[in-house]
């Protein structure tokens, strides 16, 4: 009885965080059961998740410029633009892939920066600044891929990045070795960061959940990592797309949880003229959130070219309003100074399991459309009411 007292306590007091994650269980198992178990399938699964990858990596950008109060309207077309460069370099000029992807990353770069400029030095409102980029690169991309519409990429490597698979050792019972044991570090992992955590938390007294709550916690997660580990594998077991978002959100994760730099963005975000007073640059600040932005759309246009084989003169359209959507579904707050790397994740997979689902279950797209946008204002609108709770 007391163990439940506490859990119920503990998701009341983090519904923000837990939530998302109850509407991702309710989604699946409402898809699953509509769609006779095909919803859950292995190769729909795979599929899913490998679509959802380019809008992941964005969303984990554009949560950290949500949370420092902007906004960042370019991303869609910054994408789609850089793809289509790496795709003019690599049939037009005849640049390796190995060359291609690093460059096409320091340009993702020189365009954020730019942005941050526009918003840290000029104080353009970052809706504005963004719009314009939207449309300076929208207009970009149409010039590069003016003559033919659509540049057709044969590099394999390169292709690999959006629809290979890591490298099948051998198979056990129609399972995929090697992403098995990938699924086992990952497990390895994540247990020893959450033990980690705690006793740092005991070391300088700190609440922690009792060993009971703790234990079911870890034992929970650990058990959905290896679920989708097992329906991965199989199927073609885990892609590549799905091991650079990993890493993506591996790196970001510990950079907002565990580094200086972190506290700084979420300080910034939550008070900036605060932050500004105790001594952090808050301009700073903005031009490594707006560069790192670009990074990230340099390496979501690659994601996406790769997967489509091909640069078009639609590449970007909407991917700005799909991570954003990703974002505050993911519990990221409008107002700033809140929000999770993981939660934009899982947000993203919120949204890319809705368009999965209704696929599967032949909803017209019109309909589509207008239940992510009903998504995406509850989502919000628990933000505002979960605030006001707690103010």
């Amino acid at each position: 009885m007391q163990l439940y007292s506490e859990a119920k306590s503990l998701i009341k007091v983090n519904i923000r965080e837990y939530g998302m994650y109850i509407a991702l269980f309710i989604i699946m198992l409402t898809f699953s059961i509509m769609t006779d178990g095909l919803f859950m399938s292995s190769r729909n699964i795979s599929n899913l998740i490998d679509a959802t990858g380019y809008i992941a990596v964005l969303a984990v950008g554009m949560t950290l410029v949500i949370v420092i109060r902007h906004i960042d309207l370019s991303v869609g077309f910054a994408a789609g633009f850089l793809g289509a460069i790496a795709a003019v370099l690599l049939t037009q000029a005849g640049v390796p892939f190995y060359i291609t992807i690093p460059i096409i990353l320091v340009l993702g770069i020189i365009v954020g920066l730019f942005n941050g400029l526009l918003v840290a030095q000029f104080g353009i409102p970052s809706f504005v600044a963004s719009l314009a980029g939207m449309l300076i690169f929208r207009g970009a991309l149409l010039r590069v891929t003016e003559k033919t519409g659509t540049i057709i990429i044969k590099d394999e490597h390169f292709n690999a990045i959006g629809n290979g698979f890591i490298p099948a050792i051998t198979k056990v019972n129609g399972l995929d070795l090697l992403s098995l044991l990938l699924g086992a570090l990952m497990i390895v992992v994540y247990i020893y960061s959450e033990f980690s955590k705690r006793n740092n938390k005991l070391k300088y007294n700190f609440d922690v959940v009792s060993k009971e709550i703790f234990a079911v916690k870890v034992i929970f997660v650990s058990a959905i990592i290896a679920y989708i580990t097992w329906i991965l594998a199989g199927y073609n077991g885990f892609s590549w797309t799905v091991i650079i978002v990993m890493v993506v959100v591996m790196v970001y994760h510990f950079l907002t949880t565990s580094t200086v730099l972190g506290r700084h963005i979420y300080a910034v975000g939550s008070n900036p003229e605060a932050a500004n007073l105790s001594g952090i640059s808050v301009k700073k600040i903005t031009y490594i959130v707006f560069g790192s932005m670009g990074l990230l759309s340099a390496l979501s246009g690659i994601l996406f070219t790769a997967r489509l084989q091909s640069a078009t003169t639609t590449a970007g359209t909407l991917f700005e309003l799909d991570a954003i959507a990703a974002a505050y579904v993911g519990g990221v707050s409008a107002a700033g100074g809140v929000g999770k790397i993981t939660g934009s994740i899982i947000g993203a997979i919120v949204m890319a399991s809705l368009s999965s689902g209704m696929n599967l279950m032949g909803i017209g797209i019109s309909y589509q459309y207008m239940i992510r946008g009903a998504v995406l204002a509850i989502a919000v609108i628990f933000d505002v009411v979960t605030r006001k709770k707690r103010a």
